[in-house]
C-alpha cells in the first residue's frame, strides 16, 4: 500500500462508443482493480454513457485512459483531457492521432527509414475495379493483399484477400462502413510484437495464430488458442534489433507510457505494420504478458503507467 499523502484520486475512463467498447471495458476494469490494490482512490467513468466534458476536474488528480478505438486513441479524448488540464496516462493528442491513422503512421515510418509493407489508399468516392487494378499494377503488388480501414484498432475490418474478384467484393462491402481503405502487401513470416514502457523496451513476443492471422478473435477469445512464444523465437541479435526499432518508433512518435509495435519478420527483415498507443490490458493482452516475463506484475505495470501521467504532451 502507498502512503496516505501520496494517494491520488484516479478516474479510469473506459467504454466509449467505438467497436472496441467491449475490450475497453475489460481493460479498464482490470486496471481499476489494480489501481485499487495499489492504494489509490479510484472511480470509473464510461464515456459511452456520459460525455467526457462531464468529468469533474475538481474530483480527479489523474485520468487513466483505458479507451480503445476511435475517439479513445485518435487524439479526441486526449484533447478533452488537455482542455480539462488533468494529467492523463498514455500518449498525447498528436502522437495518438498519428499512430491511429495508418496512412500517416506509414508515411512517418518511411520518412524515418523504418521498413513497412508497400501500400496504397483508396477513397470511397473514386472506387472502381479499374482503379483498383491500376493501383495494384503500379505498385506491383501480388496476392494475397491485405485490406483494412485507415483508422481502426484490434484488427477490426482487416481482411487478407487472395484474388482480384474477392478483393473487389470485400472492398465494396467495407466501403459501406468506411470512407477510406488502405491496401498493403501481405508479408509472410513470423508475427512479432514489442512492448515499450516509459521509453524502455520490455521485450518481444511471437504469435502463432491458429486462424489466418492475429485478428480480433485471435486477440480476445480463448477459444482461438493463439500460441504465444516469449521471448520471440528469433536469434539474439535479431531480438535486440526489433527492440531497438520499436524503441526508435516510440520516440519518433513522441509516445508516452506504454506502446506495442506490431512486426512481421520475413527473410531476415522486420516490417513494421503499426504502433499501438493504447494496447489492451485484458487477461489475454500481450503487454501484461511481456511485462510479466520481465518480472513486472500487472499491478506494477499499471503503477508505472500511472506515474507517467501528465499534460502538455
Amino acid at each position: 500500500m502507498i502512503a496516505k499523502k501520496t494517494k491520488k484520486r484516479v478516474l479510469v475512463v473506459l467504454g466509449g462508443k467505438s467497436r472496441e467498447r467491449k475490450v475497453s471495458i475489460e481493460s479498464g476494469k482490470a486496471c481499476f482493480n489494480a489501481i485499487k490494490k495499489i492504494g489509490h482512490k479510484v472511480k470509473i467513468f464510461d464515456s459511452g454513457k456520459k460525455h467526457l466534458n462531464l468529468i469533474n476536474k475538481g474530483e480527479v488528480d489523474i485520468i487513466f485512459n483505458a479507451l480503445h478505438g476511435t475517439e479513445g486513441e485518435d487524439g479526441l479524448a486526449q484533447s478533452y483531457f488537455e482542455y480539462l488540464r488533468i494529467p492523463y496516462t498514455h500518449s498525447g493528442v498528436i502522437s495518438s492521432m498519428n499512430a491511429m491513422d495508418k496512412v500517416i503512421s506509414k508515411k512517418i515510418f518511411i520518412q524515418n527509414k523504418v521498413l513497412t509493407p508497400k501500400f496504397f489508399v483508396l477513397k470511397k468516392e473514386i472506387f472502381s475495379i479499374k482503379i483498383l487494378k491500376k493501383k495494384i499494377s503500379v505498385l506491383k503488388l501480388k496476392f494475397p493483399i491485405v485490406v483494412k480501414p485507415v483508422s481502426e484498432g484490434s484488427s477490426i475490418g482487416v481482411e487478407i484477400i487472395k484474388n482480384l474478384n474477392s478483393l473487389y467484393i470485400k472492398t465494396k462491402f467495407l466501403f459501406k462502413t468506411y470512407d477510406e481503405l488502405i491496401f498493403e502487401d501481405f508479408i509472410g513470416g513470423q508475427e512479432i510484437q514489442v512492448a515499450i514502457l516509459n521509453g524502455r523496451a520490455l521485450g518481444a513476443i511471437e504469435l502463432k495464430p491458429k486462424r489466418k492471422f492475429y485478428d480480433y478473435k485471435a486477440k480476445y477469445s480463448k477459444s482461438a488458442m493463439t500460441n504465444h512464444i516469449m521471448p520471440a523465437g528469433i536469434k539474439r541479435d535479431q531480438y535486440n534489433k526489433v527492440l531497438k526499432i520499436a524503441k526508435k518508433v516510440h520516440k519518433i512518435f513522441n509516445c508516452r507510457g506504454v506502446t506495442r509495435s506490431d512486426f512481421k519478420f520475413f527473410k531476415g527483415k522486420f516490417y513494421l505494420l503499426e504502433i499501438n498507443t493504447q494496447p489492451g490490458m485484458t487477461s489475454l493482452s500481450l503487454v501484461p504478458e511481456i511485462a510479466n516475463f520481465k518480472n513486472i506484475s500487472f499491478n506494477k505495470l499499471v503503477d508505472e503507467i500511472l506515474k507517467d501521467a501528465s499534460i502538455n504532451k
